[in-house]
């Protein structure tokens, strides 16, 4: 990966996009202190890599170790520095000269306005299916738990006071940016601390204490005041704060990794290459749909024509936020597959299947619970059977590492609490961006009816298509199991990448840099390729003949067809652009400072 970063990422900057900081960003000439602002690198890093860090680098790993640890490493290392990587990048630059606008709009303006019809709806169904998935394993996660639920909610407050801090106190200036962020981890570290005597508190456990549908109701009213706010006030700051825990935790984790070595209990590839108790799927294509978001996904370039665009401030820092916030999550990815490998087989088939099941799953594999009842102990739960979605298992994957560091072994209850919290909020924190996201988006397409929609600072506007968004992925996480959403999530969000890098391949094209095309179009053919093949063989095999629900197995598969027709529809008009640009001496649709300056 480092070495993915020093020379590929160097090669497309220099060669590919060609970044130029004499250039002004979006930030700089629309800036209006709500959703274009110039904000400082490593705040913006900061927040992109919250926004992109969601569920796919935690829960995907854990679940495809199913399949063995060699799969997921593999495609962690190569998809993240090959692909996932590649289009972030693009596709930021491409937005970013683009006036920050969403990857919707940038294929209406490089392929055309039938293309761009169907990218926007087809990027809102998947990005609302993307929420719902990504809301589901942080509902399993803080369901049942004061502790983590109010470590959450004091994320919020002290986000909110950063930004005002940073902001509107100081200025913005580099001296606020470190006095708020010392102040705003330490503040969090002992939410953490104190969050242990909540449920001993009546009242306080009383107001914490959330079940599943309270945790449900309380993200979707986080998600839309999130979306509303200006982005200086909650989003940035808070995302800011998360990905310093994120981060700090990530370092620890690989710390642990080093100092405590464990062992792995998984082979390189298991017994359940054809499929098993957790992933249904054989390993070929279903790997590849388990683990999204830290080898490649399309929810990334969302971000990356999303906020992120509208608050760069100069055009070279786009190779650290785009190409460098992939390669972090890859990382991301690998420990999570390392702390899930370490757990002994038995424990983790235990966790991650059904109560119901586990007993014919147990005495037909040949697998029993080797630590189970001693670790339920530990970590202070009372029972950790049946746990499904893999968010628990990590937890406990991570607190065995931590608590095998030098003077941690008693700590293990703090160690499991504060790594149900780090998942969280990694996912909290891709759901308040992504709910901004689909807000533009769907203000982008209603604007089409109503020109004020366009106007992202309109507060009618602001206000209806929060709520919109917010309603349909609440909907979703409220009907849905982690056996429906998951797969859906993983095909809509997949074939998103595939619309990604086709409109980047097109960009590249319009800008007369065909010669360079092959680093989105070999990444393009591969993902479209292992994606389509997961959604024939989860209809046919999956959805069809074990949905439990007409009216759910219906919706599954229109949706799937949705979002595949709506794919086909960009690549045609993609695919003769393309043609044309073969045949002809130069650019096909780019603007003249593009093709005159060698830009994309």
């Amino acid at each position: 990966m480092a070495l993915g970063y020093r020379y590929y990422s160097a090669f497309l900057a220099t060669k590919v996009v060609c970044l130029d900081d004499s250039r002004s960003t979006p930030a700089q000439t629309l800036n209006d202190g709500q959703n274009y602002y110039p904000t400082s690198r490593w705040v913006l890093f900061g927040h992109h890599f919250a926004a992109i860090s969601g569920a796919g680098p935690l829960i995907g790993p854990v679940l495809a170790a199913q399949f063995g640890f060699l799969p997921g490493l593999i495609w962690l290392v190569v998809g993240g520095v090959l692909g996932g990587a590649v289009q972030d990048f693009v596709i930021l630059a491409g937005s970013m000269r683009r006036g920050g606008k969403s990857l919707a709009e940038l294929a209406k303006k490089e392929i055309g306005p039938v293309a761009g019809m169907a990218a926007a709806v087809a990027i809102l169904f998947i990005v609302i299916i993307a929420l719902g998935g990504l809301g589901f394993v942080v509902v399993n996660a803080l369901a049942d738990s004061a502790w983590g639920t109010f470590i959450i909610a004091m994320s919020i407050p002290i986000g909110m006071l950063m930004g005002w801090y940073i902001f509107r106190l100081r200025a913005g200036s580099s001296s606020a940016v470190t006095e708020a962020t010392v102040a705003g981890v330490a503040a969090l570290l002992l939410s953490v601390v104190f969050g242990r005597y909540v449920p001993e508190v009546s009242w306080l456990n009383q107001t914490f204490l959330l079940s599943r549908h309270g945790i449900i109701i309380a993200m979707m009213i986080y998600g839309f005041v999130a979306s509303v706010l200006p982005v200086w006030l909650l989003l940035c700051p808070r995302d800011y704060l998360s990905s310093y825990l994120k981060i700090g935790t990530i370092i620890v984790l690989i710390g642990g990794v080093i100092l405590v070595n464990p062992t792995l209990k998984f082979p390189a590839f298991s017994q359940f290459t054809h499929g098993g108790p957790v992933v249904p799927g054989p390993i070929f294509p279903f790997v590849f749909i388990t683990i999204m978001c830290g080898a490649i996904s399309g929810f990334h370039a969302l971000v990356s024509s999303g906020t992120t665009p509208k608050m760069i401030s100069a055009e070279s820092h786009a190779r650290p936020i785009g190409y460098g916030c992939m390669l972090m999550e890859s990382l991301v990815g690998v420990v999570c597959l390392l702390a899930a490998c370490s757990m002994e087989p038995g424990d983790y088939y235990a966790i991650n299947v059904p109560v119901a099941e586990w007993a014919q799953v147990a005495g037909s594999l040949g697998f029993h619970e080797v630590n189970l009842p001693a670790l339920t102990q530990a970590v202070g739960e009372i029972s950790l059977r049946g746990r499904t979605g893999g968010s628990v298992l990590l937890a406990v994957g991570m607190a065995q590492i931590f608590s095998g560091l030098p003077g941690m072994g008693s700590l293990m209850k703090y160690w499991y609490h504060f790594a149900i919290m780090f998942e969280a909020l990694f996912i909290l924190t891709t759901i308040d961006a992504g709910t901004r996201i689909a807000r533009f988006l769907l203000q982008e397409f209603l604007g089409k009816a109503y020109s004020p929609f366009e106007k992202t600072d309109w507060l009618p506007g602001t206000l209806l298509a929060s709520s919109m968004v917010v309603a349909g992925w609440g909907w979703l996480i409220w009907n849905a199991s982690i056996r429906t959403i998951w797969p859906m999530f993983g095909i809509a969000n997949q074939m998103l990448a595939t619309i990604a890098l086709c409109v980047g391949t097109t960009m590249l094209v319009n800008a007369g840099r065909s010669r360079y095309v092959w680093v989105t179009v070999l990444p393009m053919c591969f993902v479209a390729m292992t994606t389509l093949t997961a959604a024939a063989e989860m209809i046919r095999n999956h959805f069809w003949l074990t949905h439990p629900s007409p009216v759910g197995l219906t919706l599954n598969i229109l949706l799937i067809g949705l979002i595949v027709g709506c794919t086909g529809c960009i690549f045609a008009g993609a695919i003769k652009i393309w043609w044309w640009a073969w045949r002809g001496p130069g650019p096909v649709s780019a603007a003249p400072d593009f093709a005159a300056r060698s830009r994309l």
